[in-house]
């Protein structure tokens, strides 16, 4: 098997579902284990994403104040993977942002591709990305130049043994990164870190 990300071959198994790759140094399950797309699309119908629950705008407000602190409404934005409960979307357009949707279950509609957006952000999708390569250059010719890329997923730092680490037992979840991850896609990508935490990640386009 191949890494889903660099094309590495992947010759060293972490445990009985996932690589570890040795040149992005990301984490990624064994295709045999991947979810039936029935499967998938029914473990997400069960998120309670309410777009008015307070906690669920908590959580994912590293996103919103970023965008907050960097643009200005007279901006386009794309939230892609949205899920059924795009609260980001939702915190923004409230504010008088303009921002087109994207999901493959739930806002399939692929008009958004007609657009150059100033900004793209991406919530607990990464993880479930089954040809990141592909979606990253995809995202990567939306971008106008010198756009930015807002993401959140949960980077793996060694909390605990990953076998045990509880991002690791969604069974939706098929890529795991880590910091050396986006190290290389921002070289390989031709991006800049501007932000990394363990859950947020902030890159810029450098065309």
């Amino acid at each position: 098997m191949k890494c889903i990300l660099c094309q590495s071959q992947l010759t060293h198994k972490v445990d009985p579902h996932y690589y570890h790759c040795d040149t992005c140094f990301a984490y990624v399950k064994d295709v045999q284990y991947y979810f039936s797309e029935e499967q998938e699309k029914k473990h997400y119908e069960f998120h309670n994403n309410d777009v008015n629950d307070l906690g669920y705008q908590k959580f994912t407000s590293p996103i919103t104040n970023e965008i907050l602190l960097r643009y200005q409404p007279d901006t386009l934005g794309l939230d892609f993977g949205c899920g059924k409960g795009p609260v980001i979307t939702k915190q923004l357009v409230d504010r008088g942002y303009a921002i087109n949707l994207y999901d493959p279950y739930f806002y399939p509609d692929k008009s958004y591709q007609n657009y150059q957006y100033d900004y793209i952000f991406s919530c607990e999708v990464f993880e479930h990305l089954y040809h990141p390569h592909e979606e990253i250059l995809h995202l990567k010719g939306l971008l106008k130049p010198k756009g930015m890329l807002f993401v959140m997923t949960h980077l793996y730092a060694n909390q605990k043994p990953f076998e045990s680490w509880y991002y690791r037992k969604d069974e939706t979840h098929v890529f795991i990164y880590t910091a050396q991850t986006f190290e290389y896609i921002a070289q390989h990508y031709q991006f800049t870190i501007l932000k990394i935490t363990e859950r947020f990640i902030a890159l810029a386009s450098l065309d």
